[in-house]
C-alpha cells in the first residue's frame, strides 16, 4: 500500500531516487504528507549537481526569486508583514501535564496538531513539493544530524543548498538506523508578488515527541528554513538527553603568537555584532550562528551546524565588513532578500556604500525615496532585517576545519549583548560557574528588528538562546554547568560589550576595537598575559591593551580611554543583578540555587569594592589592591 502511494504520487523517476534510502519510517512520513498536503508534483532532490541545479532554476521560473544583473545573484521578497521570526505563532507542542517556563511559547500538543493538520490539508495543491535531505554538522561524524524537509517553496529549498551540507548520501549510508529530524513547510497561497498571503494562518509548530516541525503560510527564512532555529529546538531537546549542547554560537579561530590558533565560540542576540565578529578579517571563521558542542578526551569540541550564512545585511559596508563586502560583490551564488532591486538589476541596502538610488523594488513593492507606509512612517530602502544567503566557501577567511568530522577544540567562550551602561568591553570569568551564570545566564540586550514587535526594549536572553529553548530554563542552565564535569581543560569564559556609551550617548568604541578584544582573549585563554581582578571578572591591564591596539589596528589607546571604558560601574552592575535575580525568582521554574549564590557573591564583591573605592572604580585602584 505504502509503495503504491509513493509510486503513484512520485512517478518512477522520483520513486527510484527515494527508495535508495532504505528507511520505512522516512517513506511512511513522506507518503503521509504528500497525501495530506496534496501537491500536484513531487521532486526528490539527491546530492547530484543536476538535481540541485533544477532547484536553482525553478526558483526564478516560478517567480520566488528574480534574476539580478550579476549572473549568480538573485533576489527574493517576503510579504511586507512577514519579515522576521514570528515569535507569537512559533510554539513548542507539549503533551498534557508537561510545562515549560513562561518565556517559552508553548501550546497543547493534541489540539495544535489538529489545528496545523487542518491548516495544511491540501495546502500544496497546484504546487510542486521539494523533498530535501541535509546533514547538520559534518557528515560521517558523531556530530552528524540528518534532516529531511518537505517544502513547496523553491526559495526555501534553494536557501538550504547554500546554507547546509547535502545529506542524501548520508541518509543512504545510515539507512534504517537514521534518527532524523522532519520538517514540513508550505508557503501557502501566494499573492501577486509570489509572497505568502494568509498570514493570519501563519503557524510554526515544533513537536518534540516526533522530532517534527510544521511551518505554514510564511516564507521568511527564520520561519521556514527548517534546519536553522527550528531544528535547533529539536537538537537542544535531544542534546539534553544525550549530554551534549546545542548553542546559538559562532565558532572562530583567533590567531595568536607563533601561528597558534585558539578556537572560540560566541553567543550574541540579533544585531549585536555576531556575524561581524565571526568575519573579522584578521581571524578565521568556522561558523557564524549555531554550534554543537561535545566532550571528547577531556576537552570541549565544537562544529558549525551549517556551512553557509543567512546574515543581516543592514550596515554591511566596505570599511567595517571587508570580507562580507567582497563576497557580496563577487560572482558567488547569493540570494538577497528584502533589499532594494534597482531598475538596472543592482542592489542597495541600509548603509551600503554609495548614494541611495531614487527608486526600485523592495519589500514594500515599487519603492521611491520618501515613500511612507499606511501609518505615515517612511519606508527604508531595505528592511532592517533584510538578509543575504551565501555559502561560507565564498569567504576569504574560511577556516580549513569547517568540515572536520572531529570538530575543533574550544579554548574560549564569549557572551555579548547590547549594553550601553554596565559591562566593560571585555572581561574574563573567574571560573566556569561564574561565566555560565554571571555572563551567559545573565545576558541582556536591546530588542532589534530581527524579531517581530517593538524595538529598543532591554530583554533578558540567557546565552542568547531563550527564543530557541525547548527544555526548562533550569535544565538548560544545569546542562551548561554540568558540561564542565570531567573536563581536563575547561575553556575560559569571557563577556564582551561593543555598545558601551558615554554620558552624552556616544559609543566609546569603534567597530574595529573588537579585533583587540579577541587578541587579548586569545592570550588570556593561553595564560600569556596577566589580568586585574575586578568585582565582575578579570579585566585587561592597560599596558597589554595599549600594545595590542598598536599592533593589531595601528591605533593609539590612551589611558584616559582605558579608564573610561574599563571602570567598574557599581550602581549599574548591582541594578543588573537585581533585575536578573527578580527574573529568575518570578519567571523561571525552580531556578538553580547555585545561580543565586554566584550572583550574590558578585553583589558582595561589588559592595566591598564600592566601600573602598566609590561608585565608579578605576582599574588602577584594583591593580594596586
Amino acid at each position: 500500500m505504502l509503495s503504491n502511494i509513493l509510486k503513484e504520487r512520485l512517478g518512477n523517476n522520483q520513486y527510484e531516487k527515494l527508495i535508495r534510502i532504505d528507511n520505512p519510517e522516512l517513506h511512511e512520513f513522506i507518503a503521509k504528507y504528500i497525501e495530506h498536503c496534496n501537491p500536484d508534483k513531487v521532486f526528490v532532490c539527491t546530492d547530484s549537481k543536476e538535481d540541485i541545479q533544477y532547484i536553482r532554476e525553478i526558483t526564478v521560473k516560478n517567480g520566488e526569486e528574480i534574476q539580478l544583473a550579476e549572473k549568480n545573484h538573485t533576489i527574493h521578497f517576503d510579504n511586507y508583514f512577514d519579515q522576521a521570526r514570528d515569535k507569537q505563532n512559533t510554539k513548542i507542542l507539549l503533551p498534557q501535564g508537561v510545562e515549560l517556563d513562561k518565556a517559552i511559547n508553548t501550546a497543547g500538543r493534541k489540539e495544535s496538531l489538529e489545528e496545523i493538520h487542518e491548516i495544511m490539508k491540501d495546502i500544496m495543491k497546484g504546487k510542486e513539493v521539494y523533498i530535501r535531505f541535509f546533514c547538520l554538522g559534518p557528515t560521517n561524524s558523531e556530530f552528524s544530524q540528518p534532516v529531511m524537509q518537505m517544502t513547496d517553496s523553491a526559495y526555501v529549498a534553494h536557501s538550504e543548498d547554500l546554507l547546509y551540507r547535502q545529506g542524501f548520501e548520508e541518509f543512504v549510508r545510515q539507512g534504517g538506523n537514521t534518527s532524523f529530524f522532519k520538517i514540513v513547510h508550505s508557503a501557502g497561497e501566494l499573492d501577486e508578488r509570489n509572497t505568502s498571503k494568509n498570514l493570519d494562518k501563519r503557524r510554526v509548530y515544533i513537536d518534540l515527541e516526533e522530532n517534527t516541525v510544521y511551518s505554514a503560510n510564511t516564507q521568511y527564512g527564520g520561519n521556514t528554513i527548517g534546519l536553522k532555529k527550528l531544528s535547533m529546538r529539536l537538537a537542544i531537546n535531544r542534546g539534553k538527553k544525550e549530554g551534549w549542547l546545542t548553542e546559538h554560537m559562532l565558532v572562530m579561530g583567533v590567531h595568536g603568537p607563533d601561528n597558534r590558533v585558539t578556537y572560540f565560540t560566541g553567543a550574541f542576540p540579533s544585531l549585536c555584532g555576531k556575524t561581524s565578529t565571526s568575519m573579522l578579517d584578521n581571524e578565521t571563521v568556522v561558523g557564524d550562528d549555531i554550534a554543537y558542542l561535545r566532550k571528547k578526551d577531556g576537552r570541549v569540541r565544537a562544529v558549525n551546524v551549517e556551512s553557509g550564512v543567512f546574515g543581516i545585511i543592514m550596515g554591511v559596508n566596505s570599511q567595517d565588513d571587508p570580507i562580507i563586502w567582497d563576497a557580496l560583490h563577487s560572482n558567488a551564488e547569493i540570494i538577497f532578500s528584502n533589499i532594494l532591486m534597482t531598475p538596472e538589476g543592482g542592489v542597495h541596502w541600509i548603509d551600503k556604500d554609495g548614494e541611495v538610488p531614487e527608486k526600485g523594488i523592495n519589500h514594500s513593492g515599487e519603492w521611491y525615496k520618501g515613500k511612507k507606509d499606511e501609518n505615515g512612517k517612511e519606508i527604508t530602502v531595505s528592511h532592517r532585517n533584510a538578509r543575504f544567503t551565501i555559502s561560507l566557501h565564498n569567504f576569504d577567511n574560511l577556516d580549513p576545519t569547517l568540515h572536520d568530522p572531529k570538530g575543533v577544540e574550544i579554548g574560549g567562550m564569549v557572551y555579548g549583548g547590547r549594553d550601553s551602561d554596565t559591562w566593560v568591553p571585555i572581561k574574563e570569568a573567574f571560573d566556569w560557574a561564574h561565566g555560565i551564570i554571571a555572563y551567559g545566564a545573565s545576558l541582556e540586550s536591546e530588542t532589534t528588528a530581527a524579531t517581530l514587535g517593538q524595538e529598543g526594549v532591554r530583554k533578558f536572553n540567557p546565552m542568547s538562546n531563550l527564543d530557541f529553548l525547548s527544555i526548562p530554563l533550569k535544565d538548560y542552565i544545569n546542562a551548561n554547568l554540568d558540561f564542565a564535569k570531567g573536563l581536563e581543560k575547561e575553556p575560559s569564559i569571557f563577556a564582551v560589550n561593543y555598545f558601551l556609551k558615554d554620558k552624552d550617548g556616544n559609543f566609546l568604541n569603534s567597530r574595529e576595537d573588537k579585533k583587540v578584544w579577541y587578541k587579548w582573549a586569545e592570550l588570556r585563554a593561553n595564560r600569556d598575559v596577566d589580568a586585574i581582578n575586578a568585582p565582575t571578572g578579570r579585566i585587561p591591564k592597560y599596558e597589554d591593551l595599549k600594545k595590542l591596539f598598536k599592533e593589531v589596528i595601528n591605533k593609539e589607546f590612551s589611558e584616559e580611554d582605558y579608564n573610561e571604558q574599563f571602570k567598574i560601574r557599581v550602581k549599574e552592575n548591582i541594578a543588573k543583578i537585581d533585575r536578573i535575580e527578580e527574573i529568575y525568582k518570578t519567571q523561571v521554574m525552580d531556578a538553580p540555587k547555585v545561580l543565586f549564590d554566584v550572583l550574590e557573591e558578585q553583589r558582595k564583591r561589588l559592595l566591598d569594592a564600592q566601600a573602598k573605592y566609590g561608585e565608579y572604580i578605576l582599574p588602577g585602584s584594583l591593580a594596586k589592591s
